[in-house]
């Protein structure tokens, strides 16, 4: 399937062609003008979009929020237009795009489509201003946050070589739960902490959290940790009959061990975070709507 967005630009691509044929990113040129246009929309909300429309429509909130909890609000808003537009897209590409949903084994491992790669190309790029904003704030967000940006970003850079371009949609439906993290998140500074939109909203994050990161996402894991051994253990003697059109990146369909262990690593880390956070999500949600006991005068703990 056809990338459905603007098509590239044609200086950028001449600009950049040179070091992407360097270091083997070889569909990048292509998707370089979408990268940049993500990193730089999301750069506006966060900078200039969402402090002034946060002080008009929310200005007791938003005002009275500390420096860090301002940053926070701002990502907060950066995340929540990111999540709901790339899921939707996502969703879309793995529904419209054929060539890709049919794929054999050589194509889910060097196949290229332009729908995917657009979905690939706008993750990039947010996960690059992610990196930006980790690594300027990083007293702020933390080195959990900062390992989180670094792996996504190296993940889905490596996917312009490409490979795993059909993974790209597959593991961007994670976000689906960073919508209703935000929620969560945004209930607490408006003051709603404990109510029952919070409660509904909690609930709602923890299944679909659930869901999409721990069961989805170790079932995706194991299907890309499958094909990678396939690949490695591929008969190249033996042909098999693929889209020359999707294949037209791929080369020598090499797949080199220092490949292998960056992008396995990277989904190990983000495994391992998304198992950390959702035991700390569990825990934040109980805190929220679970009372603590309390004690009478003997010093004998009773509940409320």
């Amino acid at each position: 399937m056809l990338d459905p967005f603007f098509v590239p630009i044609p200086t950028l691509v001449e600009i950049v062609q040179p070091l992407c044929d360097y270091i083997s990113l070889k569909s990048l040129p292509l998707h370089i003008h979408e990268i940049l246009f993500a990193f730089g929309f999301y750069h506006i909300i966060f900078e200039y979009l969402a402090p002034p429309l946060s002080s008009f429509f929310l200005p007791k909130q938003y005002k009275q929020l500390s420096y860090e909890s301002k940053l926070r609000w701002n990502m907060h808003c950066a995340s929540m237009v990111q999540c709901c537009n790339i899921t939707a897209l996502a969703l879309w590409t793995m529904y419209s795009d054929i060539e890709r949903r049919n794929m054999n084994l050589e194509e889910r491992m060097w196949g290229y489509t332009g729908a995917a790669a657009l979905v690939q190309a706008l993750a990039t790029g947010y996960f690059l201003f992610d990196l930006v904003v980790m690594v300027r704030y990083l007293d702020v967000f933390g080195l959990g946050m900062l390992a989180h940006a670094s792996s996504c970003l190296v993940t889905y850079t490596l996917g312009f070589r490409p490979i795993f371009n059909y993974y790209g949609c597959v593991f961007m439906l994670y976000e689906l739960s960073t919508i209703f993290l935000n929620f969560h998140w945004f209930f607490d500074k408006m003051g709603m902490t404990g109510s029952k939109p919070q409660l509904y909203n909690g609930i709602t994050l923890i299944v679909v959290f659930f869901s999409c990161r721990l069961v989805w996402g170790a079932y995706s894991s194991f299907n890309i940790y499958r094909d990678v051994w396939d690949a490695l253990h591929f008969d190249r003697s033996v042909k098999v009959s693929g889209n020359e059109e999707m294949m037209r990146f791929a080369g020598d369909r090499a797949l080199p061990m220092w490949l292998v262990v960056s992008y396995m690593s990277g989904h190990v880390i983000l495994q391992v975070l998304n198992v950390f956070w959702f035991g700390k999500m569990i825990a934040a949600v109980k805190k929220r709507f679970v009372k603590a006991p309390q004690q009478n005068g003997n010093g004998i703990k009773k509940k409320v």
